[in-house]
């Protein structure tokens, strides 16, 4: 586009409507380099007036002059002041003054972020419809192909003057904090990016659930607390959050302990105020609050895209268990050294066990089996240590759940197997990176 075009254009345009320098610039916003919209508009208005005082040709359009001036233009004014010519200023027809208040919206989120820490933020905006279909319309009725959005100008605008005010960095990307303005309230709401927390916990007792019951009283909860309380609660105070979520990767049954190197889990934290946590101090007082039910360790920051693969991780990572079983009747040496041949590499068809079936759909899962060791105990009692891969239900493994699992303990010795113990005591770290 040549220069005598956007000034032509631009002409247009000024003899229709008062438009404030930025807005005004916005309209050619994609030409030139190293300036902004409100410098590029002003020097568009300074060639309108110089155009429009052609000295050579003897003439002063005193329309155009006058259509500048209403804008705000000083110049213009000046120039039909020295006349005795008065023009009455007008607001601008597409962002009503709001491009020159961008001092007041940075003044509104320096205030809105007190008491956050942050390193790192974004700017986003509700604007009235209005303004956007006026721009819009601007657009489509002098074919202006080359503008920019008053939203990506006032984003961009109140991002660099709180950088510069504050010395935090914008950031685009995943920032601490987002600045919200809302220009049809003339207010400004703060998101805060939530904090994520790995680590790995240990469960020392049965009749613990790991989320909060909501099933109402059941004789098998032994505490009134869960695992994700025990965890959440310290974290939650440090950061001075509103509430927390524990993503662990998979659970175990309410009579089910968990030892060994612990269960991972990610932690995330909701509107933090705090996000320079002390992690030691962490562990520190989630493992003395806990009083001995639950322990962590390895408390680390991380990314919350990994939460999802943590998830997806469960369903794959290979885990031991440690069971210790009665059988109906006594059973021979030679028949639990077949068991453990049995179970070595052994893919094992699941369907939903009867006790979730209510709650999870019910199909055939396959899952595999890497080994089973037997000690026995005495002549009807054994203590098996299964390692299998994430997802299988060892319970119904043992004792066959009415031949929903093939193979399973019960199914190849032939017996009944009651389960008096279960404990997971190793499983797979994760690869978060």
């Amino acid at each position: 586009m040549k220069a005598i075009d956007i000034l032509g254009k631009a002409r247009e345009v000024v003899l229709r409507y008062s438009l404030c320098d930025a807005c005004l610039g916005r309209l050619f916003g994609m030409l030139g380099y190293g300036l902004d919209n409100r410098e590029r508009g002003r020097a568009i208005k300074t060639l309108l007036l110089m155009e429009a005082y052609n000295a050579l040709k003897g003439e002063c359009d005193l329309t155009l002059i006058s259509r500048l001036a209403a804008s705000g233009f000083e110049p213009a004014l000046q120039s039909l002041a020295k006349v005795g010519v008065e023009v009455l200023r007008e607001e601008c027809y597409v962002c009503e003054g709001i491009m020159d208040r961008i001092a007041e919206l940075v003044d509104m989120c320096i205030r809105a972020g007190e008491g956050y820490e942050y390193r790192t933020f974004q700017v986003g905006c509700r604007l009235p419809r209005r303004f956007m279909k006026r721009e819009e319309d601007l657009w489509v009725t002098y074919d202006l192909g080359l503008s920019e959005s008053i939203k990506s100008e006032l984003t961009r605008e109140v991002g660099k003057a709180l950088q510069d005010r504050t010395g935090r960095k914008y950031s685009p990307v995943s920032p601490d904090l987002v600045f919200i303005l809302d220009l049809e309230k003339w207010s400004v709401e703060v998101s805060i990016k939530p904090l994520f927390i790995y680590g790995r916990y240990r469960k020392l007792v049965r009749g613990l659930p790991q989320s909060p019951w909501r099933y109402g009283y059941d004789s098998r909860v032994a505490y009134r607390t869960s695992i994700e309380e025990l965890i959440t609660r310290p974290l939650v105070e440090m950061a001075r959050g509103s509430r927390a979520k524990l993503h662990a990767a998979g659970r175990e049954d309410l009579d089910v302990r968990t030892l060994g190197n612990g269960r991972p889990f990610i932690v995330e934290v909701k509107d933090p105020r705090v996000r320079s946590l002390d992690l030691k101090l962490a562990e520190k007082r989630i493992n003395e609050g806990a009083g001995g039910l639950v322990e962590v360790d390895v408390l680390r920051f991380v990314d919350g895209k990994l939460v999802p693969k943590l998830k997806a991780f469960a369903e794959l990572a290979r885990k031991t268990y440690l069971a210790r079983v009665r059988f109906s009747q006594p059973v021979s040496s030679e028949e639990l050294a077949r068991l453990e041949e049995e179970f070595t590499d052994a893919i094992v068809r699941q369907r939903t066990p009867l006790r979730v079936l209510g709650r999870r759909p019910d199909k055939v899962r396959k899952k595999v089996v890497y080994s089973l060791r037997v000690e026995r105990l005495d002549g009807r009692e054994a203590r098996l240590v299964i390692t299998c891969q994430g997802g299988l239900y060892v319970k119904e493994l043992i004792h066959g759940d009415q031949g929903r699992t093939k193979p399973s303990v019960a199914g190849v010795l032939g017996v009944d197997v009651e389960i008096l113990e279960l404990d997971v005591i190793w499983i797979e770290e994760p690869s978060l990176a």
